[in-house]
């Protein structure tokens, strides 16, 4: 939205395709405190309602729909949305963002929002003085747990393997922490709770145990939304878009990336939003040298 907001300020006729999860990430947070400008904080699901608005107040087009495959004929790009109607357009910007592994578990979704959150920075300050839980073992993982540990009571951290993989400096942390308990070789099992979660049921290498916490946070890697892209432009292992970095130029001309697509990194809502206002200007640069 922050690049629709941008492009068409800039003039250009710009046209957003929701995707399924209009919104993204930030739909699932229930309350957003560490965006600028909102001292009280907001419901992710405002903000982006409220972005989508200031878009459209100035004339941007939001459309319901998926992009599922992008062609280049010549200079134009030929858009395919969900699998039949074809749109073209001088430039694209990619910005779909990328989806948050989740463990499967049963009653998963219902808990959602409701103590269940891959993003302690997020949502870690609804937890301040209780007990949580983080699940995985890399980086990720370690650090979310760290954070934590730094406003939490106690932290559990369930670690599938019998060991940790994240950096040795990251690992020594958390051994020196005072208030994080490393349950290796276990699996959380169960998610306990009527309206919220109040416990998770952890499966050790010998014996299941009931651990009471106030939030589980899962930390088991993203997924970026570029399947329909595969082939077409160039990504790291994992499938995030590569760009000229500091630019959002992709590897195929006139085609940019913003946001988490891109970025493995940062995943924040704010660095995504100002990589939205880079990409409008990348894009904005690109049509007006060329002549369409």
């Amino acid at each position: 939205m922050t690049a629709a907001l941008y492009g068409v300020r800039f003039g250009l006729k710009t046209v957003v395709y929701e995707g399924v999860q209009p919104g993204g990430q930030l739909t699932t947070t229930s309350k957003v405190e560490n965006y600028p400008g909102f001292v009280e904080g907001i419901d992710g699901g405002v903000l982006v309602d409220k972005m989508k608005a200031q878009a459209e107040r100035f004339g941007a087009e939001v459309r319901y729909g998926s992009v599922t495959k992008i062609e280049k004929t010549n200079a134009m790009f030929v858009l395919t949305i969900d699998g039949e109607e074809k749109v073209e357009a001088g430039s694209v910007i990619v910005a779909t963002g990328a989806s948050a592994k989740y463990l499967g578990l049963p009653r998963e979704e219902e808990m959602k929002g409701r103590g269940v959150s891959t993003c302690a920075t997020c949502d870690g300050f609804f937890h301040r003085g209780k007990v949580v839980a983080v699940v995985g073992g890399g980086d990720s993982a370690l650090e979310e747990a760290l954070y934590l540990s730094k406003i939490c009571k106690e932290v559990h951290l369930v670690v599938r393997k019998p060991y940790m993989r994240a950096a040795n400096i990251l690992q020594d942390r958390v051994r020196e922490s005072q208030n994080i308990i490393v349950h290796l070789e276990s699996n959380v099992t169960e998610l306990l709770g009527e309206m919220k979660l109040t416990a998770i049921k952890i499966q050790g290498k010998d014996e299941a145990i009931v651990v009471e916490v106030s939030g589980l946070f899962e930390a088991v890697g993203h997924n970026p939304n570029t399947e329909f892209l595969k082939g077409m432009v160039d990504m790291d292992a994992a499938g995030y878009i590569q760009v000229s970095s500091p630019s959002t130029r992709t590897s195929v001309e006139g085609m940019f990336a913003a946001g988490d697509v891109a970025d493995s990194h940062y995943q924040q809502g704010i660095n995504a939003a100002a990589s939205g206002c880079r990409a409008a200007f990348d894009a904005r640069d690109y049509l007006q040298s060329k002549s369409f």
